[in-house]
């Protein structure tokens, strides 16, 4: 597959960036309003994600919310991230190669009790200083008590999820693996992929949806 017979591909856009000579001669659009990327899911059969891994996590969650999971998804980050990491995924030049002639498989969505996919993971952390409360991976208990607080990713195969308690110094201890991570807490704060939800929490989940998502890679 060259890009001159790839019509079904278009590269979303993201942010101010120049695109990658690997994508040259693709359909672009610059995306500044998610609800774009439904219009492109409906007339392109491949999506190369040009962006961040919040970039990549958002296209998923729109996907997610629209039912639209049968799209494949390449990733071209700049620079080696969280979600190439946990993908296994080249990234700058390689990267962008990768998102325009590579196989495609089905792995592992994660999504949380919002509905907000994540890639390259989450965190919860205390609302006001150590995080409080209890947190189980399927029926594997990971913390009771107080904690720095807990780091969850997903894994390209099945269970698709592990979360770790942090150390004091932000490392996961030891990673446990299973379908779902539930907390129950006094308070706590959760990071996707590099951004902060809004507002304090007194239960979060992160699990396995029941669709994996096309990754190119």
């Amino acid at each position: 597959m060259t890009a001159a017979n790839t019509p079904s591909v278009c590269v979303l856009l993201f942010g101010d960036r120049p695109v990658a000579p690997a994508l040259a001669g693709l359909p672009v659009r610059a995306i500044d309003d998610h609800r774009q990327v439904d219009d492109a899911a409906r007339e392109h059969r491949r999506l190369i994600v040009a962006g961040r891994d919040a970039d990549l996590a958002a296209v998923l969650t729109r996907l997610l919310r629209s039912a639209m999971l049968d799209v494949e998804i390449g990733f071209a980050s700049a620079r080696r991230s969280a979600a190439t990491r946990a993908y296994r995924l080249p990234a700058g030049r390689r990267g962008a190669r990768r998102a325009v002639h590579g196989s495609v498989r089905r792995v592992p969505l994660v999504r949380d009790d919002t509905g907000t996919a994540i890639v390259g993971g989450a965190t919860w952390r205390g609302a006001d200083a150590a995080l409080y409360g209890e947190a189980v991976v399927d029926d594997t208990v990971l913390f009771d008590g107080d904690v720095a607080g807990v780091r969850i990713t997903p894994t390209p195969t099945q269970p698709g999820v592990r979360a770790s308690v942090l150390t004091g110094r932000g490392r996961p201890r030891q990673w446990v693996h299973g379908r779902a991570a539930q907390l129950g807490t006094t308070g706590a704060r959760v990071y996707r992929d590099g951004v902060w939800a809004e507002r304090p929490v007194r239960r979060s989940t992160f699990y396995r949806h029941t669709k994996g998502w096309l990754l190119v890679g």
